[in-house]
């Protein structure tokens, strides 16, 4: 999905399509997963990881297959739709597996660490891939080689153990996903999290923008969002060597308050260099934040409904990314892309104290 994203507006940008009609393209990739993420927590709930994910593989293929048929605006639309849905679901049940698999804070802190280098490397491997390939062979190599990579996905998880199914503890009312959101912390967490989300889409969706408006080759482009996935990758290794001595709500503030920071110097920076200095240090902040979310996430929900809250934050995260890559479009359009980064940095900026305030007793109704 990563090299998809980066690739497909790119594609949509060569043929003429304006800034506002990337934005769309790109809202694409996580429209299905709004509406899919509570199915797909509860079908991970019943069925484990390897059914979620073994549809999702093949859904993924399909989709960036299309794209290789036919490289047009409306089957870009419709691959987006289709690699985003697919990635969405294969995300629950794996964030589900291995939220059960953990024991005590500290080890759900290492363990989620562990889960998240990742996607920080397909966030380096994808957007770095499809621009090589697409220097050299054309978009149509590009979309094929996406539609490969999902393969790699069955071929690791085929033979992962399943854990057996939660009970739900006796006498317990069965309620609804939306009884989670009436928690005081659940809430706060969901709002923190939305900040964050928000500042990887603007980078995915302001770099290739930039780098066009620039003049920036398609590899170079590529490259920077490729140096932001391998920084989070490697902050992301560091983790779980540092797991004990961690508190999750002063990381997450910590990293909201150097992403406001970084987002409000990256506009200024011209030369590839610099703004992949910026990317670097953009991915050391953000990419230590998913580990200290999920973690968090999972102390606070019940066992037999982690399903349902992991999906409810893929389904906050992906609804906010629908709008605000339109958003960021017409924004964009309105008032520049440096406009989108210092608008996007001061949200950002202002959410630290509410990032401080996880480490707070959770307030159940």
């Amino acid at each position: 999905m990563a090299g998809m994203r980066m690739a497909a507006p790119l594609l949509a940008l060569r043929e003429g399509h304006s800034a506002a009609a990337v934005g769309v393209l790109l809202a694409l990739f996580a429209l299905t997963q709004v509406f899919l993420a509570l199915p797909a927590g509860r079908f991970a709930d019943r069925r484990g990881l390897r059914a979620p994910v073994a549809v999702s593989v093949a859904v993924a293929t399909l989709g960036a297959g299309l794209a290789v048929a036919w490289p047009i605006y409306p089957v870009l639309c419709a691959s987006a739709l289709m690699t985003g849905g697919a990635t969405g679901a294969a995300s629950i049940a794996l964030q589900r597996h291995v939220g059960r698999a953990a024991g005590d804070a500290t080890r759900l802190r290492q363990v989620f660490s562990w889960l998240a280098i990742g996607p920080a490397v397909s966030n380096f491997l994808g957007p770095f891939a499809a621009g090589l390939v697409i220097d050299h062979g054309g978009f149509r190599w590009a979309f094929f080689l996406m539609a490969v990579l999902p393969l790699a996905t069955w071929f690791w998880v085929r033979g992962a153990r399943e854990l057996p199914p939660v009970v739900a503890p006796a006498g317990s009312k069965p309620g609804t996903a939306w009884d989670l959101v009436r928690e005081t912390g659940f809430r706060r967490l969901l709002l923190v999290n939305w900040l964050l989300s928000s500042c990887w889409d603007v980078h995915t969706f302001v770099v290739p923008v930039l780098g066009h408006e620039r003049g920036l080759s398609a590899s170079v482009i590529g490259s920077l969002l490729g140096a932001f996935a391998i920084a989070a990758a490697l902050v992301r290794v560091l983790l779980p060597v540092l797991a004990a001595r961690l508190r999750e709500s002063a990381v997450i503030a910590g990293a909201m308050a150097a992403t406001a920071l970084l987002f409000a110097l990256y506009p200024l920076m011209h030369h590839p260099l610099a703004m992949g200095a910026c990317s670097v240090l953009l991915g050391v902040a953000l990419g230590c934040v998913q580990p200290m979310i999920m973690s968090t996430l999972h102390q606070i929900t019940p066992a037999h409904r982690q399903g349902e809250a992991v999906a409810l934050r893929v389904m906050a995260i992906n609804a906010s990314s629908v709008l605000m890559p339109m958003l960021f479009g017409v924004a964009g359009a309105a008032v520049g892309i440096a406009g989108v980064f210092w608008a996007v940095g001061a949200a950002v900026g202002a959410g630290t104290r509410l990032a401080l305030r996880l480490g707070e007793p959770v307030q159940s109704r």
